[in-house]
């Protein structure tokens, strides 16, 4: 006589759905997201393959049949650029002026602005407008009605005092540059700053001040190390960002002059669209994107280690 199987055990069955169950919310939560991420992809990622296969051929768009394969030689050539280690070496620069100078004057506009005052609210929304311009417009605003040396506001305040008006653009072109940048970007340092300042106890600041501590002490003392993971967040967010200046260089100076301001982005620029040299660009793009990721990554780490820091602390 045959026998029957044993029916399957209940508590299996919910088991399984109870595996598959978070698999499939997760796979609902990323459904939304699908758009955004082809989106993404094809607006990216497909572009950047076609700059790295780019790289490994010889082709300028003068001669369009020029194209053929040419291996590791664009690399090669972009290492051995004097023009690209001199943008380099403008870009460092750059970036470290602005950001210090940003920060710094950031740190003394918080500590005004953590004050009361009548109308507090207005200035501080007036501090904050730099910030909300937009790079091209900066720079052609700064160009025309600043740094003009005919019609700009600074040299008829020059002229006021006696002085001779200075054609800044053209004499002091990296200055220039690193004063349109400080003009924006010390706002950001400042809300970052603020924050940190209203984030502070105050039970530590009065008990500095009875036992007989003066402002400076306290802000050296105690203040300075409360703020340091907002500083380092700054100078972090702020380099990543003021590596890409492309926009203020090309209203104000064109890389000039000679290449007194060319960065990195610009001279991408240069050797893409004005030496319509796709080759040596894309080669150029591939290399400045693998040194961003780097920066970027250990930016990130740093970043991560200041908030692990920072809830530690709390």
């Amino acid at each position: 006589m045959a026998t029957l199987a044993p029916p399957v055990s209940g508590p299996a069955m919910p088991a399984a759905r109870q595996a598959a169950s978070p698999r499939r919310e997760a796979w609902q939560r990323r459904l939304p997201l699908t758009p955004a991420l082809i989106f993404m992809i094809i607006v990216t990622q497909i572009p950047f393959v076609f700059t790295v296969i780019f790289s490994f051929q010889s082709w300028n768009l003068v001669r369009p049949h020029s194209q053929h394969w040419v291996g590791l030689e664009n690399y090669a050539n972009v290492f051995t650029d004097s023009a690209f280690r001199d943008a380099l070496l403008t870009e460092i620069g750059m970036t470290a002026l602005a950001v210090a100078i940003s920060m710094v004057l950031g740190i003394g506009l918080a500590v005004l602005l953590d004050r009361r005052f009548p109308g507090r609210g207005v200035v501080r929304t007036l501090l904050i407008a730099p910030f909300l311009i937009m790079p091209t417009v900066a720079g052609l605003l700064w160009k025309t009605t600043m740094l003009d040396p005919v019609y700009g506001i600074v040299n008829y305040l020059l002229r006021l005092c006696g002085a001779a008006p200075v054609d800044f653009v053209n004499q002091h072109p990296m200055a220039s540059i690193v004063t349109v940048l400080v003009w924006q970007w010390t706002p950001f340092m400042m809300l970052i700053v603020l924050a940190g300042l209203q984030s502070q106890s105050n039970e530590v600041l009065e008990a500095a001040k009875v036992d007989g501590a003066g402002a400076w002490t306290t802000f050296r003392a105690i203040t300075v190390p409360h703020l340091r993971p907002y500083i380092e967040l700054g100078v972090l967010l702020g380099a990543i960002y003021l590596v890409n200046t492309f926009d203020v260089i090309y209203m104000m100076t064109q890389g000039g002059p000679g290449t007194a301001t060319t960065n990195l982005p610009y001279y991408l620029y240069q050797r893409a669209f004005l030496g319509f040299d796709v080759g040596q660009a894309s080669a150029l793009g591939v290399v400045t994107v693998a040194g961003t990721i780097l920066v970027a990554s250990v930016a990130l780490r740093m970043l991560f280690t200041v908030f692990a820091t920072t809830e530690r602390r709390a």
